[in-house]
């Protein structure tokens, strides 16, 4: 097996395809401003990219939060990056968080986001960044920028709208509110609502069903999901057939087709 990337404040494990990530700053509620974990998610994005073994990532947090975003002690007292003047902020954001968002969004394997706790905030927005997202009966979910005065500098403001729709994304925008684990399923934040004791397990589950298939076949359906949002149909269906192409001439094709056809004959 390919060796793990070395990591500061995330743990990252690797079992039959599926890559596990811990936000493992429980002491600060996982934020992202004051540790080292945006820097460990841009890590591990690049090691997936260029790791076969890889089929999908789960991202989840330790303790009782999956990612509190900003650190508001750091915000009150003007420390660290929120005391510096505001071009040396705008290069912290630039390569911290949207760094983050930039990773998340280029992976090229399906991430789902098991949400243990509270993501309000750049938590809220990192889960957002995902392709599914799965939650506690505990989670707690917001986009609370507006409360402390300031916007989503991460690129939340692309990524909800996407989700949920302009309205709703509007409505949990300007009002700052924190939403419960059954609204956000209502709203299609969140995928599936489980026990908190069954969260792991089910992101499991559901990843190893995404690992199992074609790996090649895999990465390429997300990269066309993600161009889709970008291209007019036109473009887009030539760009479909010219990577059907290339998936009809693949090895895991093949085994496929004829894993198929011996099914079929039974």
């Amino acid at each position: 097996m390919t060796s793990l990337p070395t990591l500061s404040d995330c743990k990252l494990t690797l079992e039959n395809g599926v890559a596990t990530l811990l936000f493992d700053r429980h002491d600060v509620r996982n934020e992202l401003t004051g540790t080292d974990i945006a820097a460990d998610i841009v890590r591990v994005c690049e090691w997936i990219n260029s790791c076969s073994e890889v089929g999908v990532l789960i991202m989840t947090g330790a303790g009782s939060s999956f990612c509190a975003g900003g650190n508001i002690h750091d915000m009150a007292e003007r420390r660290k990056m929120f005391a510096k003047p505001p071009m040396e902020i705008q290069e912290h954001y630039r390569r911290g968080i949207q760094a983050m968002a930039l990773a998340v969004y280029g992976l090229e394997v399906p991430a789902i986001a098991a949400i243990n706790g509270a993501a309000v905030g750049a938590g809220l927005d990192l889960a957002c960044m995902c392709d599914i997202r799965i939650g506690s009966a505990r989670a707690k979910m917001g986009e609370t920028f507006v409360n402390l005065g300031i916007i989503p500098g991460d690129g939340g403001a692309w990524f909800l709208p996407r989700i949920v729709g302009d309205q709703r994304a509007a409505e949990m925008a300007f009002s700052g509110r924190i939403i419960s684990a059954a609204e956000a399923l209502d709203y299609g934040l969140l995928l599936e609502v489980v026990p908190s004791e069954e969260l792991a397990g089910r992101s499991q589950a559901l990843a190893q069903e995404f690992a199992s298939k074609p790996r090649t076949a895999l990465r390429i359906a997300k990269r066309l999901l993600r161009s889709s949002r970008r291209m007019e149909l036109p473009d887009f269906l030539d760009m479909c057939a010219g990577l059907q192409g290339l998936c009809h001439t693949t090895e895991e094709h093949e085994d496929a087709v004829a894993a198929m056809v011996a099914r079929l004959r039974k």
